[in-house]
């Protein structure tokens, strides 16, 4: 058979891809044909997305496109929360507010007094408490400037608006829209008395697709523009961790998955959402998935503490490679020192590697002065950090999940995989690294026909990329279980 090709626009929060996929029947094989920066601007009013600019950019990833044989479908993914509103003419009413923008920064005590208390809004949405979630950030707008809010007449996602920029139809795809707390998690529809009691017309939204569905064509102008006719917009799991998930090359329902990068989301599949009174106290999170799941998932400050480190030993005037931060952390003595990794002190740039110290002086532990140390106490913590998430989820389902499966660019961190198998005392599954690219290119061939479902997709990903298992080293368990001790006694338990 001729080869389909689809192509995947990947938007992280600091860089784009265009990542084109070539399926023969059996595997998947992947091309970057263009990346570029996402460069959010700092402006009068407030932080925004330059959404304008990834219009054009996604615009050139359809352009270069036509270079490799061009695309029968493409698929847009971003990170979650945001989004523009729309006038009356369909044009923006305003540049979108990037979720680090500072309206939301009082946001939350505002809300619990005036509108509801979280307890309430948890039960509804499943969402844990983030001040960015798209309710808060509304609630800014009806705060701060509500004239924009009465002069709106749609709003859309960021996946969602730019789908319909290319396409000039407007639908909301439910996996982005669960990582906003508007909708009502068992239900899997808007959360109505719940915007109601925030004063957020319902009007305000469009209707819920789930992933898979067609959009439709691109608008005549853009098909002049980038030099394609016939190219259709799938509406993809487009939150970039939703896809992330589906490429997962799991065997079976239940496994534990782990999205790897500058955040470590970690959770489990679920037919049913998750909310009770432990996962609100753990404070996990119930977002959509493809397929009918849920992802219950915890965010876990990832590889930032590794990144933000390496920056500013960059600063002082040494600019290591990951792999020499590995190697120089391989050869420093184990379990030493451990951090919370979702500490306050660490949410923020800045001088990571004295936070971490002062961290560890201020709760008594060895004191990590070389570089090494530092990078070995960020992977420990990490994995052991893991651990605790898997002990909760399997206290809260009552199953028990044998491996751990690790996705996403931080598959690259080899340590950090072996690091999670020892803590955990489970086998992990490491790939592939390209997950959320591979995860928008599974659902457009499944909404093409070309794929049957979601299990077919996981068995095709399996033979196309490499993985790699890490065991369990038996010979440190005693030595991670009283680390692991250590740990939770940081946290409080």
């Amino acid at each position: 058979m001729a080869n389909k090709k689809v192509l995947a626009i990947d938007l992280g929060a600091s860089s784009g891809r265009g990542i084109l996929g070539s399926f023969d029947g059996k595997t998947i094989k992947l091309e970057e044909i263009h990346r570029f920066s996402n460069d959010p601007v700092m402006t009068v009013g407030g932080f925004f997305w330059d959404t304008y600019r990834l219009l054009f950019e996604i615009k050139t990833a359809i352009l270069k496109s036509a270079e490799f044989g061009g695309c029968d479908t493409l698929g847009i993914d971003t990170w979650g929360v945001d989004y523009g509103y729309l006038d009356k003419t369909g044009a923006l009413l305003s540049v979108p507010y990037h979720y680090r923008d500072e309206r939301t920064a009082d946001i939350q005590p505002y809300v619990f007094e005036k509108f509801a208390p979280f307890e309430e809004i948890y039960n509804v949405t499943g969402l844990q408490s983030m001040n960015f979630n798209t309710i808060y950030q509304m609630a800014a707008d009806l705060r701060d400037r509500p004239w924009v809010v009465e002069n709106a007449e749609k709003m859309l996602f960021t996946p969602d608006l730019l789908g319909y920029l290319l396409t000039g139809k407007m639908q909301t795809e439910y996996t982005i829209a669960s990582t906003g707390a508007v909708l009502d998690a068992a239900k899997r529809t808007y959360a109505d008395g719940l915007l109601a009691k925030f004063g957020i017309k319902k009007s305000l939204f469009c209707d819920i697709v789930e992933p898979g569905t067609m959009l439709g064509g691109l608008l005549p102008f853009v098909e002049e523009e980038t030099g394609n006719t016939g190219v259709k917009v799938v509406k993809v799991a487009s939150h970039d961790t939703a896809s992330a998930v589906l490429s997962v090359p799991a065997v079976g329902e239940d496994f534990l998955y782990i999205s790897s990068g500058t955040w470590s989301l970690m959770g489990i599949e679920s037919k049913t959402p998750l909310i009770t009174e432990a996962s609100l106290k753990y404070q996990f999170t119930n977002e959509g998935g493809v397929d009918g799941t849920y992802r219950i998932l915890k965010n876990i400050m990832g590889l930032w503490l590794e990144q933000e480190s390496r920056r500013q030993w960059t600063r002082e005037g040494t600019k290591y490679s990951f792999d020499e931060l590995s190697k120089m952390a391989l050869e420093s003595k184990p379990l030493q020192c451990l951090v919370n990794p979702d500490d306050d002190s660490f949410q923020t740039a800045g001088n990571m590697p004295k936070r971490i110290r002062e961290y560890c002086r201020k709760t008594g532990q060895h004191v990590p002065e070389t570089v090494g140390e530092v990078v070995r106490c960020i992977f420990e913590s990490l994995a052991l950090k893991y651990r605790w998430v898997a002990e909760k989820l399997e206290e809260m389902t009552g199953k028990t999940y044998p491996y751990i499966n690790i996705v996403g660019g931080g598959t690259k961190e080899e340590m950090l995989s072996k690091f999670a198998a020892d803590a955990s005392h489970k086998t992990v599954v490491a790939g592939p690294v390209e997950a959320t690219a591979l995860g928008n290119i599974a659902m457009q061939l499944i909404a093409s026909g070309e794929i049957s479902d979601i299990r077919e997709a996981r068995r095709i990903i399996r033979d196309s990329f490499d993985v790699k298992e890490y065991q369990p080293d038996e010979t440190t368990a005693s030595a991670w279980d009283e680390a692991y001790e250590r740990f939770c006694a940081l946290l409080g338990e």
